[in-house]
């Protein structure tokens, strides 16, 4: 990844983190970015999230990620409650390499996968040298 093509901010550094505008918890699931020669791919771990709960938003240089995970049920009786539920968060700062119209994203036993190409302005390209 190039230190200028996608980058999360932290609240020390100026964190885009959601306003709260409803109770419940709001988490920030960890992320992967992997680079290849033509794309950016971002895995984050998303537990108890089905696609049609994901909303991907791109704008003005912005990639958000918000989920709505729906509770488990009322009324439990937990042995052990070691995971929360709640909605997640994140948000990343894009630069102009990657071609917004053609970012994708599926969800898939709890992993969301957003793939993100890379403008074709600024994929190598090989020079054929004629005779």
């Amino acid at each position: 990844m190039t230190s200028h093509a996608m980058a999360n901010k932290d609240e020390a550094n100026g964190t885009i983190n959601p306003e709260p505008t409803h109770g419940g918890n709001c988490y920030t699931p960890r992320v992967d970015i992997v680079e290849a020669e033509n794309e950016l791919t971002l895995y984050a771990d998303v537990p108890g999230l089905r696609p049609e709960d994901v909303n991907i938003r791109y704008e003005n240089g912005r990639l958000e990620i918000h989920g709505k995970c729906p509770p488990r049920g009322e009324n439990l009786n937990y042995l052990l409650n070691e995971y929360g539920v709640g909605d997640f968060y994140r948000a990343f700062s894009i630069s102009d390499e990657f071609d917004a119209s053609k970012i994708t994203a599926s969800c898939k036993q709890g992993v969301l996968t957003v793939r993100l190409p890379k403008s074709e302005a600024i994929l190598p390209r090989r020079i054929t040298v004629t005779a």
